[in-house]
């Protein structure tokens, strides 16, 4: 009885919070909870019917799950940290605010994982990816992955779905007993030349030695195959093929999988979005859904917040892409590369606890390529001046670089040189991605995240 009082206060809380505006009612409501009642985790997702599954990566595992939640949603009530706060209390929250759900899909921070999975014993767990991120806050690659393989020991009969072109990855499913869905993408047309400079996971986690690669598709993701122990990419269950990138346009792909095969239209562009929807197609796929209905459901998705959304402001139009760390801002710029060069951008740059306070890592980004069909950028947020400083060294005359460190301040700046129907691309880091989103929702162009996930 107490704990059915505390529920409804909690949800009392989410529900003033969101009707005050603050966005709190995303994480506020399950901190309060979990302080009284540090078990309602548990006890909330053991009531969901159908279990849960889990999400975690470094890129991508907020456009993932809600591809899994847009394949779901016609099939079961879904709880569903849709907002992106993806701690235990963004975890808690989200299950607070789905009464009667049947199925809980949530996103889960990297660090978050080993708890989340402890506390909720999925169903399903799906590990896309591990890439350099926030080192002051993860620690090294290996670090990661060790807590993982640790997290995963507890849990030998959650279904494991697991991004093979990922050489750490790859590892923790290889001695996994149990039920394993491997993913990745199987077209060596849409490989890169060669490994990128700031490729993480290089070397072969038995020997040492650098990996072979046959085809490096994103940082470090690929057919890899280690010359000397010979440890190499397991076999792929479903596989991404005959892929077609259609610059800014979208992007198309045969999804082969146990279940049959299908060509997918997607509306976001970018191989690394032909990455998200093979995960989802796996995860889904392994949950018991029809590939008809997979497809269905990737095609009918638009981007998450903050990740490649367009928002039209009067006569022009804002293109926004979430950039927080090498291998995803490299893989933003070559998006851009293949679509219709843009002349004009504003990139911000913040370093608070949710971004990481280590900003070193714009140093590894191929930002070259970019710079060089620029007119103009604006840098701007808490570290303009060391994006300026990087932009210079990458050589854009200083003359064409502003900086403006207020965010408001640089998009109306970055509006105001665009001209009338022009595109204006940002490339924010996380928090400031958020404000600058918020600032566009204050005028009216947008509804606020939270509103999008209610």
């Amino acid at each position: 009885m107490i704990l059915r009082l505390e529920l409804l206060a909690a949800r009392g809380v989410a529900a003033a919070s969101r009707l005050f505006g603050t966005g709190g009612g995303t994480t506020l409501p399950g901190k309060l909870l979990s302080k009284v009642h540090p078990s309602v985790v548990d006890r909330l997702a053991a009531q969901l019917p159908e279990g849960s599954a889990l999400v975690s990566a470094t890129n991508g595992k907020t456009t993932t799950t809600a591809m899994v939640a847009e394949i779901l949603r016609p099939r079961l009530r879904l709880a569903h940290n849709a907002a992106g706060a993806n701690l235990v209390s963004g975890v808690a929250s989200a299950l607070l605010a789905s009464a009667g759900a049947e199925l809980g899909l949530f996103e889960v921070d990297e660090g978050a994982f080993p708890e989340v999975a402890r506390r909720l014993r999925p169903r399903a767990l799906l590990l896309a990816n591990l890439f350099r991120d926030q080192l002051d806050r993860y620690g090294e690659l290996e670090s990661v992955a060790g807590r993982w393989r640790e997290a995963l020991a507890g849990l030998p009969e959650s279904m494991l779905v697991v991004n093979a072109d990922d050489p750490l990855l790859g590892e923790l499913a290889r001695d996994r007993g149990g039920l394993i869905r491997t993913f990745g993408v199987d077209d060596h047309s849409v490989a890169r030349r060669s490994l990128q400079h700031a490729a993480d996971s290089m070397y072969c986690v038995t020997c040492g030695r650098p990996y072979d690669y046959a085809a490096a598709y994103v940082g470090h993701l690929g057919e890899y195959a280690c010359p000397l122990c010979h440890r190499a990419r397991l076999p792929l269950d479903v596989a991404a093929r005959q892929i077609d990138l259609h610059g800014l346009g979208g992007s198309e792909f045969t999804l082969t999988a146990p279940e049959g095969s299908a060509r997918v239209r997607l509306s976001l562009p970018g191989l690394y979005n032909v990455y998200n929807a093979t995960a989802a197609a796996a995860l889904a796929g392994g949950l018991g859904v029809p590939t008809d209905d997979i497809v269905r459901g990737l095609e009918a998705f638009t981007a998450a917040f903050g990740r490649f959304e367009r928002i039209v402001i009067g006569d022009r139009r804002l293109l926004m892409l979430l950039v927080k760390n090498p291998a995803g801002a490299n893989e933003a710029v070559r998006t851009l590369l293949d679509g219709e060069r843009p002349s004009r951008a504003i990139v911000a740059l913040n370093d608070e606890i949710a971004d990481g306070r280590d900003v070193s890592w714009i140093w590894d980004v191929d930002f070259e390529p970019l710079l060089a069909g620029l007119t103009g950028v604006i840098v701007t947020g808490g570290r303009a001046a060391e994006l300026g400083l990087r932009f210079a060294y990458g050589g854009l005359a200083r003359d064409r670089i502003e900086i403006v460190p207020d965010l408001e301040q640089a998009l109306d700046r970055g509006l105001a040189t665009t001209p009338p129907g022009g595109q204006l691309i940002v490339l924010p880091t996380y928090t400031a991605m958020l404000r600058l989103r918020g600032i566009v929702a204050r005028r009216g162009y947008v509804s606020e995240y939270w509103q999008q996930a209610a």
